[in-house]
């Protein structure tokens, strides 16, 4: 269902935009896997500190791979799912402590999958739609919760609309899942989650139909960035912000 006081509202474009990925935890900006040339999946994870303005390199990613996604957790950065070597999806599950700098493997993801979405809510991480082996006609709408005190995975409601190329953002207790792509074209869906009752609620449309985009929650509000307004290589300097 549509929530009636919910509205998105177009904010300055950013200057060069192209879809980025990244994950921040507190007021740091992490970096985790990606591709790299001839599509090649990386290990490489990367943090920027903002106060000082620099970027250094920290513990390789414990399988290489691109289109994953990551979320904080009890304030731990887990990497999920993604494409690893020869264009083929990896269940992996991994866990980085920043304390120690180090990562952990965990369960796999039941449903490998890349350009997936990841967030943690109410003490578990969910993994939410995505694609089968970079094939967007294979779209899913897989939604899937780890539990760290028990170590295992269980499945959810699925996302009302499948579709990858996604970004998750959780505000006031529930994950907003936008945009996608399919062959047909770009989603321009604002779906949210809520574990509590295990069901979905359907939001205000993005103005912008795009996938590849990034999605965060600031000050009670989401701010969904970039992406590609067409299916495939295209990009844009979107920059809308959701309010619920």
């Amino acid at each position: 269902m549509a929530s009636a006081n919910s509205k998105s509202t177009i904010r300055r474009p950013i200057a060069g935009a192209a879809a980025p990925q990244f994950l921040a935890r507190c007021i740091t900006l992490y970096v985790v896997g990606g591709f790299v040339e001839g599509w090649t999946p990386t290990d490489e994870v990367h943090e920027y500190d903002p106060t000082s303005d620099r970027w250094r390199r920290l513990a390789a990613l414990p399988t290489p791979r691109g289109a994953l996604a990551a979320a904080v957790l009890g304030g731990k950065i887990h990497a999920v799912g993604g494409i690893g070597w020869r264009g083929r999806n990896t269940p992996a599950h991994e866990v980085y402590d920043p304390a120690a700098n180090q990562w952990t493997a965990l369960a796999y993801v039941p449903t490998a999958r890349d350009h997936l979405a990841a967030a943690g809510l109410d003490g578990r991480l969910y993994a939410v739609g995505g694609r089968i082996d970079g094939n967007y006609s294979r779209n899913l709408a897989s939604n899937e919760a780890y539990d760290p005190a028990t170590g295992r995975w269980e499945q959810r409601a699925p996302l009302p609309t499948a579709r990858s190329g996604i970004a998750a953002a959780v505000l006031e207790g529930r994950m907003f899942v936008f945009g996608g792509e399919a062959p047909a074209g770009t989603f321009n869906q604002a779906e949210a989650y809520d574990a509590m009752s295990n069901g979905w609620s359907r939001h205000a449309r993005m103005p912008t139909a795009r996938h590849g985009l990034g999605a965060a929650a600031v000050a009670g509000r989401i701010y969904v960035i970039s992406g590609g307004p067409t299916p495939g290589a295209s990009a844009s300097a979107a920059n809308e912000i959701f309010v619920p």
